[in-house]
């Protein structure tokens, strides 16, 4: 196990939740729905959750936690403030934006997974369960989008 390699990859995934943690901010303030509101604000509290294991890794290891968000993600908070702008806070609009942060969030979690013999095994194990826990919020915001037909 290589120990930058291991910090490299917590590092990305404290970056897709900081990424999450900041659109669904912004989502929850663009809703205005009670519904979506609380549905972001769990999303929220499940980073904020994953990235402090994450960031206690990285401690760990002797490493630096990253503080920042990904490039796309701050591209896809801005798309999304223009998309909301454009289409008047439209729910459909504001979901399908979710789910498209939800996805990209599923996939970096799957990219660090494939990079299992860079972890140990504790690392792993935490990384399988956030993988979980955000893949059941994509299939919430999912299930939700399919519902609005």
């Amino acid at each position: 196990m290589d120990t930058e390699k291991s910090i490299a990859i917590l590092n990305s995934l404290i970056q897709i939740n900081n990424d999450r943690i900041e659109g669904y901010e912004t989502a929850s303030k663009e809703a205005d729905e009670t519904d979506l509101k609380t549905l972001f604000s769990h999303f929220t509290e499940t980073s904020l959750k994953c990235k402090a294991d994450l960031v206690t890794e990285v401690k760990r290891l002797g490493g630096k936690p990253t503080e920042g968000t990904t490039a796309s993600g701050k591209l896809f908070r801005v798309w999304m403030d223009i998309k909301s702008a454009i289409t008047g806070r439209d729910r459909k609009a504001i979901v399908n934006s979710c789910e498209y942060g939800e996805d990209v969030a599923v996939q970096t979690y799957d990219d660090a997974l494939s990079h299992s013999e860079d972890l140990t095994p504790e690392q792993l194990m935490m990384i399988k369960e956030q993988h979980s826990v955000l893949k059941a919020n994509h299939d919430k915001i999912k299930n939700l989008r399919d519902l609005m037909g």
